[in-house]
């Protein structure tokens, strides 16, 4: 497929979501490889809801600029279909991570969450909530670097607070979504950090929090179940945990910054993850860590 006389893109998608399908591309005016998002209409026609979501989610991230969430470069239409440009993004899912790998090694859990609380602070100060934090949604680049991708249900609470729903459906991945969003439909910047709670409960024992045969049985779990403890963490990291999957946002912690400076004491002395990481130099990690230095007293 080629959209105009500028990005070609394979045959086959990346990937597929609730908002379209990913295509790897390559932007013959720049020269550069590039991930090409197209508006899923699944009935075949004009679709005003997710037309108008697929616009705030570029908008969204036309304004997040951060390390950590990918770049957009264009927005468009094609035959009809609305499309975003984005950078093309090397690595693998913390989904496929758990999959293939089991439960993570303590340190990089820890390292993963906090690096997604990093950009969760920087959403979260433009008044972004993202809404959907799940292991699919963070990936693994080889560098060690973690990206927060598909900000497609992201909520811009400066004023603007449209909810796009649908009758009788709730927006959001079950086993990840908040009480508060379950049981009456808003979203803030607390109810992310519960969804990165579910994520990281996940990556330190290779199974999701709560399962069950329908939606209806995880919501349940979600609003009224207790999370089971997990033995054998260090001393704290479990009661963090506990803390952060409070069911009333009030008693979590305050916002990103404080989980992330929790979280940092745990993410320590990282193990080679084999078949996922690079060990060659990367000049990211070389970057932020002279930045990092800039300002340690």
């Amino acid at each position: 497929m080629v959209i105009g006389d500028r990005y070609e893109l394979d045959d086959l998608p990346l990937g597929q979501g609730g908002m379209g399908a990913v295509y790897a591309g390559h932007d013959r005016h720049l020269d550069r490889r590039v991930a090409v998002k197209f508006l899923r209409l699944p009935g075949g026609g004009p679709d005003q809801e997710l037309e108008r979501r697929f616009l705030r989610e570029a908008r969204i991230l036309a304004r997040l600029e951060h390390a950590g969430a990918p770049v957009l470069y264009d927005f468009g239409t094609h035959e009809q279909r609305l499309y975003q440009v984005m950078q093309f993004i090397e690595g693998v899912t913390v989904a496929d991570v758990v999959s293939e790998y089991g439960p993570l090694p303590v340190p990089w859990a820890a390292a993963i969450a906090a690096q997604a609380c990093a950009v969760l602070s920087a959403a979260h100060a433009l008044s972004i909530c993202h809404r959907d934090l799940k292991p699919t949604n963070l990936m693994l680049c080889p560098d060690g670097s973690v990206k927060v991708l598909d900000f497609g249900l992201a909520l811009l609470r400066d004023g603007d607070l449209t909810t796009f729903t649908r009758i009788g459906q709730i927006l959001g991945t079950p086993a990840y979504m908040a009480p508060e969003q379950i049981q009456h439909g808003v979203a803030e910047p607390r109810s992310d950090l519960y969804s990165l709670g579910c994520v990281l409960h996940e990556m330190l024992t290779g199974e999701q929090l709560f399962t069950g045969p329908t939606d209806y049985v995880v919501f349940e779990k979600q609003v009224k179940e207790r999370p089971p403890a997990i033995p054998g963490l260090p001393p704290g990291l479990g009661e963090l945990l506990a803390q952060v999957l409070e069911k009333k946002p009030d008693d979590r912690p305050a916002d990103a910054d404080e989980l992330y400076e929790r979280l940092d004491p745990f993410a320590v002395n990282l193990p080679v993850l084999p078949g996922f990481l690079t060990l060659a130099p990367s000049p990211g990690r070389m970057y932020a860590r002279m930045a990092g230095r800039a300002l340690t007293p």
